[in-house]
């Protein structure tokens, strides 16, 4: 009798203890809601592991000592770089495109910056190349940010430019995520990088404290010579071969070499950045002014990160969508939007504009590729046409609309880039320039094949229900 009432008892302290888990789901703040029936499936189909799993990684925890201090380095950067600005520096947008100017500001309180050159590379040796050469060319400072850094031929091409630069006098600083780069932090290439006198720092080391979430990442993929010359896109200091995954080989990106106005603001990114893992600031250099060149594009950083208002970045996008008149294409490696971001793609498709959808054909994560799949059918019926890219991993990251603007970026269309993840995004306001963003998009589709309505309509019932089954949970992915 007794063994029964323990019984009882624990049974009922579960379905309390969950019920309590529940709770604290609904109780997380509205823009989260989405993912709450998500949450509590998990915790009601798996107790334990569910519970676990939530308190991990179930809402984005900064940390009270970490969030102030970002909020403080950035307030104290941009009051710095505000004051070495000028109402020159501040380019005027054509009318259709200033609502997202606008709300670019509001997001990374960064300004529309005109006289900019801009190259976009594609291919990833060509990416390396330009980088070694203006690190070689550099005289005062290196400054990369990157996400991944290989200890493989690209990022020994790289370590070596740094050593040469460091050997002239040059100050180079490397920031890479500590789980991102964790084989490229306990490499020989690392030690050898610290004993020539290069700075190597990990970014946003993983501790296992309640009050910060564990899986906080620095996804950033930043370059800046001299305060002249910067780089930004989906390039990783790596091999196309990419020796993580290199199943999935070639890795293919989009990056661009920018010269002029713009590179200050993607400084003010490492500056910030490196200040808060480093506690040293270099705002000093935000005073070097690059060329600017007459005739030259317009452009717009956005830095975005868990203490600012990355969530905005999805409303940027989405706004940007109802702009489309004529073509929308967007690339993607991990397509995992929410409710809004899809419904604003299917309805341009449904008001008339052509929409592509361009995403691998082989995902390096199962789940997300299956949730990716999840979404096709009602976009197809929407008229969106989708292409799954063979080649290889299309990791590119890149919107154009009607070739007359473009976002080049290092965030995924998923929730871990716009809720969780610190990233770097590349409005564009030229038709030229958006144009040969959409050049490489084509190359894209022209490797790739698209998904029939009709026969994706009749795939198996089992390969139904696994996509749909990952679609259920792709709020938490």
């Amino acid at each position: 009798m007794l063994d029964g009432w323990r019984t009882a008892l624990l049974f009922l302290g579960g379905i309390g203890f969950q019920l309590f888990l529940a709770s604290l789901v609904l109780l997380r703040p509205p823009r989260r809601q989405s993912s709450a029936l998500a949450w509590i499936l998990v915790i009601l189909m798996v107790p334990v592991v569910g519970a676990l799993a939530f308190f991990a990684f179930g809402d984005v925890r900064l940390g009270s000592r970490r969030r102030g201090e970002s909020v403080r380095i950035s307030a104290r950067v941009r009051s710095v770089m505000s004051s070495h600005l000028s109402a020159n520096d501040r380019a005027e947008l054509p009318e259709r495109w200033r609502p997202i100017g606008g709300l670019a500001y509001q997001i990374a309180e960064t300004d529309p910056r005109g006289g900019n050159l801009a190259e976009p590379i594609g291919d990833t040796n060509a990416f390396i190349d330009a980088l070694v050469r203006d690190i070689d060319d550099a005289r005062e400072h290196v400054h990369l940010v990157y996400y991944i850094y290989l200890h493989d031929g690209s990022g020994r091409k790289v370590a070596e430019a740094l050593m040469r630069a460091v050997e002239r006098g040059v100050a180079c600083r490397l920031l890479v995520d500590a789980v991102g780069s964790m084989r490229f932090l306990e490499s020989r290439m690392k030690r050898e990088l610290d004993a020539a006198g290069v700075r190597v720092v990990a970014a946003m080391p993983t501790r296992i404290r309640l009050s910060v979430r564990m899986d906080l990442r620095n996804h950033r993929k930043i370059a800046v010579i001299d305060g002249l010359v910067g780089y930004t896109g989906s390039h990783n200091i790596a091999a196309a071969s990419f020796a993580l995954k290199p199943k999935f080989a070639p890795w293919v990106d989009a990056t661009l070499r920018l010269d002029g106005p713009i590179v200050r603001d993607l400084q003010e990114l490492f500056v910030e950045d490196w200040y808060l893992d480093t506690d040293e600031s270099f705002e000093h250099l935000l005073s070097i002014r690059p060329r600017h060149h007459e005739g030259g594009v317009v452009l717009q950083v956005l830095g975005t990160g868990p203490a600012s208002h990355n969530d905005a970045l999805i409303q940027l996008i989405q706004a940007s969508f109802h702009l489309a008149r004529e073509e929308l294409i967007l690339t993607t490696p991990y397509f995992v939007p929410d409710e809004g971001t899809r419904d604003a793609l299917a309805t341009a498709a449904l008001r008339g504009v052509k929409t592509k959808l361009v995403v691998p054909a082989r995902n390096d994560s199962f789940l997300v590729g299956a949730a990716s799949r999840s979404y096709y059918e009602p976009l197809l019926a929407a008229g969106v046409e989708i292409h799954e890219y063979t080649k290889g991993l299309l990791h590119a990251k890149t919107i154009t609309i009607d070739r007359d603007f473009a976002v080049v970026s290092t965030a995924n269309l998923d929730r871990r880039s716009f809720e969780l993840n610190s990233e770097a995004s590349l409005a564009i306001f030229d038709s030229d320039l958006a144009s040969r963003v959409r050049f490489l998009q084509q190359g894209y589709i022209d490797d790739s094949r698209a998904i029939d309505a009709a026969r994706w309509a009749r795939r198996g019932t089992l390969v139904k229900i696994s996509h749909n089954a990952a679609g259920v949970l792709s709020p938490i992915l």
